[in-house]
């Protein structure tokens, strides 16, 4: 007879002696801030970020405070720091080719590829809605949307008050639903999701 799994707070306060017991939060919950983390930046990005995300919440387990929703919502907000953090560092590069662009000699036709992938996965009318908003009102919008975490879920991953997260919540789905020509946003969402 298997005993009771421990929680998350257990796991993480005896990875303080046994570092490899972080593993199991890892086996756990790595699927959904994977999942999330394609959603927002690729398949590819994804894969470093889930990394960062664990190696980021090792370093902080000490850190961590155990609450009714166990680990996912504090690794939810690391890995969405990690993608603010991600474009942050694209737009300075964008702004640093735009300042000095390749010499035309150094043009590489992959590039140019990989550069049309890329818009070619931000088409749709939801996608420059979704990049229209603020990035604090998209995240809290994509966590409710495509993680299916409840408000008190994002305030604790967030670290922001529930109020803020309702707030954020109202105003995204205002601008959404203005920008498609007033269809519920989550409708569409769960359309693009699942279609």
């Amino acid at each position: 007879m298997q005993g009771i799994e421990p929680d998350d707070a257990a796991i993480i306060l005896r990875s303080q002696q046994r570092p490899e017991e972080f593993a199991t939060l890892f086996d756990r919950h790595a699927p959904h801030i994977h999942r999330y983390l394609t959603r927002r930046l690729g398949d590819q990005m994804a894969d470093d970020l889930v990394a960062e995300t664990f190696l980021t919440a090792f370093r902080r387990r000490a850190t961590f405070q155990p609450g009714p929703h166990g680990a996912r919502p504090w690794l939810y907000g690391i890995a969405t720091l990690l993608v603010a953090q991600h474009r942050r560092d694209e737009a300075r590069a964008l702004r640093l080719w735009r300042a000095v662009p390749p010499e035309r000699d150094t043009f590489c036709h992959a590039e140019q590829v990989a550069g049309d992938v890329t818009a070619g996965a931000l088409r749709g009318a939801l996608t420059s809605a979704l990049d229209a908003l603020s990035d604090g009102d998209r995240d809290v919008f994509l966590l409710i949307a495509q993680e299916e975490l409840t408000y008190e879920q994002v305030a604790a991953a967030l670290e922001i008050p529930v109020g803020t997260v309702r707030s954020r919540m109202h105003r995204a789905r205002s601008v959404l639903k203005a920008a498609l020509g007033g269809s519920n946003p989550l409708t569409r969402t769960e359309e693009v999701r699942h279609g």
